[in-house]
């Protein structure tokens, strides 16, 4: 089907693009692209790990299609800033969505008991599939997501340059493929359909979310009040490698390195989570941070009575692939 996003002048005075991928949309995502025998191959490791985690995640790979659709609401608009946000987005779904969105998604796909109570909007199914959702991030893509935000970073500083040079039109006529577009129209290829479906964005803005584990056709939601979500292919080579752990320990010492890898993770990281989730005091922890703020690999600023600290560009980058 082709979907035609309209886009007046407010909408163009909206559109964002996410600078870092999205957590649990990403888990999503990933459980659909490891399970392709051809992903599988290009990212033997991230495959690897999948199957090693196989027990913990199989929930899920039964819940959700190894291939074509997926529910909308596996991939949320909101929870942007961590995994539990996200999670906690897709939990709190409402019953009549889940029930529509999946009855859609199970159009081709064998009738099981658990499959028949998610389609019912079972709460303790829902429960299990957020469980299985929280072990695949930990298990499969937690190592990686230095990297993965170090290559999101960099095509969004590309994206900066483009809007220099050519405004917003030039971000939206570099789309890849699957999404053109032709002022005021912005035309998405979705699941194979017949007809054409036009959406007026009224002044909602459009949120552009790449992901190297999207499929090959675009996903978009379109809530009331909201930015349209438009989630797509990122047209950079899709090349996740092993982390560089042992290096950057050596480099670092181990407890600094980890520090640093905790504030690279997704979520909200403050002096006492950070000492918290690494195994150390808040004074040793405060020390570690200060260290790496001076050498430039983490930022801290004050939330009300709070530091909290996130990983420069140069943090991630040191955290990634080798």
């Amino acid at each position: 089907m082709l979907l035609r996003l309209w886009l007046g002048a407010a909408d163009l005075a909206r559109v964002r693009v996410a600078d870092v991928p999205h957590p649990a949309a990403t888990v999503s995502l990933a459980c659909q692209a490891l399970r392709d025998p051809a992903t599988a191959v290009r990212l033997p490791d991230l495959a690897q790990r999948m199957a090693a985690a196989a027990p913990l995640v199989r929930p899920l790979h039964h819940l959700v299609p190894s291939h074509g659709l997926m529910p909308d609401f596996m991939t949320p608009s909101d929870g942007l800033e961590s995994l539990e946000a996200g999670l906690a987005a897709i939990r709190s779904t409402a019953p009549h969505r889940v029930r529509a969105q999946v009855a859609t998604a199970y159009t081709n796909v064998p009738v099981t008991p658990m499959r028949r109570r998610f389609a019912a909007a079972d709460p303790e199914v829902l429960d299990i599939m957020v469980t299985a959702l929280r072990h695949y991030f930990r298990a499969v893509l937690a190592p990686y997501w230095p990297a993965l935000v170090r290559d999101r970073g960099h095509e969004v500083d590309e994206t900066g340059r483009r809007f220099a040079r050519s405004g917003v039109d030039g971000v939206l006529a570099a789309l890849p493929a699957g999404l053109r577009w032709r002022p005021p129209v912005l035309e998405v290829d979705t699941w194979p359909a017949a007809g054409t479906r036009d959406v007026h964005l009224d002044g909602g803005g459009v949120l552009l979310v790449a992901s190297p584990f999207a499929g090959p056709r675009p996903r978009v939601l379109v809530q009331p009040g909201r930015p349209a979500f438009v989630v797509y292919r990122t047209g950079s080579p899709l090349a996740v490698t092993p982390p560089r752990a042992d290096a950057v320990h050596r480099l670092l010492g181990h407890t600094r390195a980890e520090v640093l890898r905790r504030v690279a993770g997704p979520g909200r990281h403050t002096t006492s989570s950070v000492a918290r989730d690494a195994g150390i005091s808040p004074s040793s922890s405060s020390e570690h941070l200060a260290v790496l703020r001076a050498a430039g690999l983490v930022t801290s600023h004050r939330s009300g009575g709070t530091m909290v600290h996130r990983a420069t560009g140069s943090g991630t980058d040191l955290l990634g692939p080798g």
